[in-house]
C-alpha cells in the first residue's frame, strides 16, 4: 500500500489544523492505522491510531482531548483533527499502516512504532506562539 499524508502548513498556537492521508490498495481497510510524528531534532513519536474499523482509537497522552484520529474505508482516507495546537507540536508528521497478521482479517488498534509495516513520505506542521 502505499500512503501521501497532506494538510500541513503553518498555524497559529490555539489554531486547528487537520491532515489526512490517502491510501492506494484495495486492502486498506483491513490496516490498522496511525499518526506519527518527529519533531525537530528528536526522535519519530507516536500520536494517535485507528483500528482497521475505526472503532478503536488510541492516543499519546500529550495530544489527548486535543487530536481525533478518524477513518474513511469508503474513500481509503485516515484523518487527524488537531485542535487547540501548541508550539510543541511542531513536527513532521507521518501516516502510516499496520497490515494484519496471517489468518487475520482485520489489524486491531496498535501504537507501537514498530509494528508499521508502510509509511508516508510526512506532512510538516508549524505552529507558531
Amino acid at each position: 500500500v502505499q500512503l501521501q499524508a497532506s494538510g500541513g502548513g503553518v498555524v497559529q498556537a490555539g489554531g486547528s489544523m487537520r491532515l489526512s492521508c490517502a491510501a492506494s490498495g484495495r486492502t486498506f481497510s483491513s490496516y490498522a492505522m496511525g499518526w506519527f510524528r518527529q519533531p525537530p531534532g528528536k526522535e519519530r513519536e507516536f500520536v494517535a491510531a485507528i483500528s482497521w474499523n475505526g472503532r478503536s482509537t488510541v492516543y499519546a497522552d500529550s495530544v489527548k482531548g486535543r487530536f481525533t484520529i478518524s477513518r474513511d474505508n469508503t474513500k481509503n482516507t485516515m484523518y487527524l483533527q488537531m485542535n487547540n495546537l501548541k508550539p510543541e507540536d511542531t513536527a513532521v508528521y507521518y501516516c502510516a499502516a499496520d497490515r494484519p497478521r496471517v489468518g487475520v482479517w482485520g489489524a486491531p488498534v496498535n501504537a507501537n512504532i514498530s509494528d508499521y509495516d508502510y509509511w508516508g513520505q510526512g506532512t510538516l506542521v508549524t505552529v507558531s506562539s
